[in-house]
């Protein structure tokens, strides 16, 4: 055990001083909810030490017990050294104001179609109320059928994973947030398995990222289950079959949104014949597509 006496650290401010200096020298990269290594230390400290995550101030010149700084020292290290996601290192992970469960099952939730899930789709969806199906494809952690249960209150969803493993840990958050009865979780080799029926919209974040980029992932990344991010030469293997498929799925007024982060080059190459439509998100036009069933059937 830590003698307090011989530590350089007394309080929670010595500590996240420390953590911001040990981020930047190591290096870090921050591309799982925090933006910087200031914050990154505050919310690895706070949610060790058991403080609530959005009132660091009162707690900055509060001594710490020795136990406290051997913890919180543990939890720098393991980022700094080993360069696990914090999301990992905590088992927590935050969309806007959801709270997810996440391990190394399953990468780590981070969507642009999260932010447009609280418009409900607007003006794309004309009545919210409206829509009782929707199937969402690569589910992950299960993130985003949770929000969307949330959003369309009349509409069960149908949620798809190939990874037995991060079904699980889908079926964990769906618990959590009493959905299991408007969620039904599905392994699948995208529509493989899905109920032969029609949806009033597929919504899909896919692995889309291309192998040059895959060669070049952060160390952060490698943590990841690989299988969920990589999309083939230019990202869009899946992406292809999603769009392929979705004609046949989709409701004559549905819609087809599919996530593609910085391959939007990639995209529209893939898809030139289609005419997308590209969503604003906080990064921009670039990171979300939508196709409609009458553009869908068009092309088909």
């Amino acid at each position: 055990m830590t003698n307090a006496n011989t530590l350089p650290f007394q309080t929670l401010r010595d500590l996240l001083r420390y953590a911001v200096t040990r981020f930047n020298t190591a290096q870090l990269f921050f591309g799982h909810g925090s933006a910087n290594a200031l914050d990154e230390a505050a919310y690895l400290l706070l949610h060790t030490l058991k403080l609530p995550l959005d009132k660091i101030e009162p707690f900055l010149d509060a001594r710490l017990l020795p136990h406290e700084i051997d913890a919180a020292i543990a939890v720098i290290e393991r980022r700094a050294t080993d360069r696990i996601p914090a999301s990992y290192i905590t088992n927590e992970a935050w969309l806007g104001t959801y709270n997810f469960y996440v391990d190394e099952r399953v990468i780590v939730p981070r969507s642009f179609i999260a932010e447009l899930i609280p418009e409900r789709f607007t003006p794309w969806v004309q009545d919210p109320e409206e829509v009782t199906n929707i199937l969402e494809l690569c589910t992950g952690s299960g993130c985003l059928p949770i929000m969307l249960a949330d959003a369309f209150e009349n509409a069960h969803v149908d949620t798809v994973d190939i990874s037995k493993d991060a079904l699980a840990v889908a079926a964990k958050n769906v618990a959590t947030y009493e959905l299991e009865d408007r969620i039904t979780l599905i392994e699948s080799d995208l529509y493989t398995n899905v109920p032969d029926k029609l949806y009033d919209m597929i919504i899909t974040n896919p692995p889309y990222v291309n192998s040059h980029s895959m060669s070049k992932l952060p160390k952060e990344y490698l943590h990841e289950p690989q299988i969920a991010l990589a999309g083939g030469d230019d990202g869009m293997d899946l992406v292809r079959k999603i769009v392929a498929g979705a004609a046949s799925r989709l409701k004559p007024n549905g819609i087809l949104m599919v996530e593609i982060g910085n391959e939007r080059v990639f995209a529209e190459e893939a898809f030139a014949e289609y005419g997308l439509t590209w969503l604003s998100t906080s990064a921009g036009d670039d990171m979300v597509f939508l196709l409609t069933a009458e553009q869908l059937q068009d092309a088909s």
